[in-house]
C-alpha cells in the first residue's frame, strides 16, 4: 500500500466543520494530521436581508465561497424564501467545492465555474464571456476580498452586496497552537485561507517553523506580507490540490536523501 505521507506531522488551521474531511485525506495517505481550528463561521441576517425578498429582479448571483452558499440558503429558510425563487436565476461559482456545496443544498449545478477557482479569473472570464450581462447579488462574507465590486463598479454594472457569514478568529486555540508548536516537531502548516494566515501570525511569532502549504495565490500573497516561509502553493486551488503539493514535496525531499 502506498503511503505517500507517512510519518508526515501536518497541521490543519482551517475551521473545525471542514477540517475533518483534510485530516481524512491526510490519514489515508498516513499522514498524522493535527487539527487545531483557529478560526470559526458563524451565518448571520445582514441589515439588507430584505433584498432576498426580490430575488428576480438579479440575472446572477455569485458564491465565491462554501460558506456562503450554506449560510445564503439558510437565509432563505429563515425568511422562507421557497427554492423555487432560484429556478430562472443564474449562478456562478469560484470553483468546484462551492459548487459541490450548492447541488448538495439544492440538486442544481452552477452556470459559471471559472478556469481557476480564484476572484481575479471568475472575474476576468466572467465579463469576457457575458459582456452583456448585469444585475447581480454579491453573496459574501464579512472578509471577503472586493475584486468583484471593483471589476463590477469599473463596467459599470449594478451590483448588490449581501454579507450572510463572518469569519472569526478562534482565540481559544491560541495556547493549544503554542504549545503544540513548543513541543511537536510539525512537518507543514496549512493555510486555506487568508483568515487562517492571519489567526495564526495572531497567535504566535512562529513564521518559519514548517513549510507553510496554501490552497492559492491570495492566501499565499497573505503569508508573504506577514513573513511566512518557505510558501508554497497547490496547483488546483483546493484542499486536494494541497495534498498534492505536499505529496510532491515529500517525494522531492526524498529523492535528495537518496542522491
Amino acid at each position: 500500500m502506498c503511503l505517500p505521507l507517512l510519518g508526515k506531522r501536518i497541521l490543519i488551521t482551517r475551521e473545525q466543520r471542514k477540517a475533518a474531511k483534510f485530516a481524512q485525506k491526510i490519514k489515508g495517505l498516513g499522514g498524522e494530521p493535527v487539527e487545531i481550528p483557529l478560526i470559526y463561521i458563524t451565518c448571520i441576517r445582514p441589515p439588507n436581508h430584505d433584498v432576498i425578498q426580490q430575488l428576480m429582479k438579479y440575472q446572477w448571483i455569485f458564491f465565491t465561497s462554501g460558506n456562503g452558499v450554506a449560510c445564503f440558503f439558510q437565509l432563505l429558510k429563515h425568511e422562507c424564501i421557497p427554492l423555487e425563487h432560484l429556478a430562472k436565476l443564474n449562478i456562478a461559482v469560484v470553483g468546484r467545492k462551492t459548487e459541490t456545496k450548492l447541488i448538495e443544498l439544492t440538486g442544481r449545478s452552477a452556470d459559471f465555474i471559472p478556469s481557476s477557482f480564484d476572484a481575479d479569473t471568475m472575474a476576468d472570464e466572467f465579463l469576457t464571456q457575458y459582456p452583456d450581462a448585469n444585475e447581480f447579488l454579491l453573496v459574501r462574507g464579512n472578509l471577503s476580498r472586493d475584486v468583484l465590486p471593483e471589476r463590477f463598479e469599473k463596467r459599470k454594472k449594478t451590483y448588490t452586496n449581501l454579507e450572510v457569514y463572518e469569519t472569526h478568529k478562534n482565540e481559544q486555540m491560541q495556547l493549544l497552537l503554542q504549545t503544540t508548536l513548543a513541543k511537536t516537531v510539525i512537518d507543514y502548516i496549512t493555510f486555506t485561507s487568508p483568515s487562517t494566515v492571519e489567526a495564526f501570525a495572531h497567535m504566535t511569532t512562529a513564521r518559519k517553523v514548517a513549510p507553510c502549504i496554501c490552497i492559492g495565490t491570495t492566501t499565499e500573497q497573505r503569508a508573504k506580507e506577514l513573513g511566512f516561509s518557505p510558501i508554497l502553493t497547490a496547483k488546483e486551488f483546493t484542499v486536494d490540490g494541497m495534498i498534492e503539493c505536499i505529496k510532491q514535496d515529500v517525494t522531492n525531499q526524498r529523492k535528495e536523501e537518496t542522491e
